[in-house]
């Protein structure tokens, strides 16, 4: 429990355009341990980098150079688009809303393995350990089959990458929906998994575990929901704690002082 784990959210968000290579990269440059993701697939049943299942409007620009109307979005589904197609938008370019300080670099949505091996290539250059992955599995109930597998094939899909590129030990899987985390606890029980909770969840933490069906490596509730009492309960079951996502210091300061 002494080791305090640094977590680039969607890479370095803030920084670098979300969820692609040249922001894992620089998030990496700036001492993270823990490099975060989203995985949605393709129509061609490739595991890529993108937090939502489409084309979101706010970081989009078209093959043609236009933009991405808030209203037709969804239309750009990428479990409808090969990947061919997928990398002819650019995610890094369009000047995002609300982070002014995002550089803007051309992007594409990336293949997952083309992010390990990015990374791999990067830290062996920098001679530094590797990094952990930390994976979210965007998946729902209702949208199973529409815009992503549903969470058998959505698990094997994306073990399939993570076990060619010998990646088992580095990885961990974070998600709201509890059918992939039992899924792979299943048939894959060594592989670390992150039980993730919104902020307006209103169940008790033993509820949420018995929901689940066993012990996940990782808590990872809102902020919001940090207190002494539920840091030592996890602890007391050997289960960490990580929450997300905290962008104020003295925030940061306070929950740190939790695990003193």
């Amino acid at each position: 429990q002494s080791e305090f784990d640094k977590q680039g959210h969607r890479g370095c968000r803030g920084l670098m355009p979300e969820n692609t290579i040249p922001a894992m990269v620089h998030a990496l440059g700036m001492g993270v341990t823990t490099l975060e993701m989203d995985i949605s697939f393709s129509k061609d049943k490739k595991p890529l980098l993108s937090h939502e299942p489409f084309f979101n409007h706010e970081i989009t620009t078209k093959p043609d150079g236009g933009f991405i109307d808030e209203k037709e979005e969804k239309k750009y589904n990428l479990y409808t688009m090969s990947y061919d197609s997928i990398i002819k938008y650019d995610v890094g370019m369009k000047p995002h809303p609300r982070f002014p300080q995002q550089q803007k670099v051309k992007a594409v949505k990336p293949l997952l393995a083309d992010v390990f091996d990015a990374i791999r290539n990067d830290m062996m250059t920098r001679r530094r350990p590797f990094p952990f992955y930390n994976i979210e599995t965007k998946t729902t109930p209702a949208t199973d089959n529409i815009y992503h597998p549903a969470p058998a094939e959505f698990v094997e899909l994306l073990m399939k990458v993570i076990k060619e590129k010998e990646m088992e030990d580095y990885v961990i899987i974070q998600s709201f929906d509890f059918r992939t985390l039992q899924y792979l606890h299943q048939h894959y029980p060594h592989i670390k998994t992150a039980m993730l909770i919104e902020a307006d969840n209103k169940s008790s933490f033993r509820k949420q575990l018995t929901d689940l069906g066993f012990n996940p490596t990782i808590y990872s509730p809102d902020f919001s929901l940090v207190t002494a009492d539920l840091v030592a309960k996890c602890h007391a079951l050997n289960i960490k704690v990580i929450p997300w996502t905290v962008n104020d210091k003295n925030k940061i300061k306070e929950l740190k002082n939790l695990w003193q």
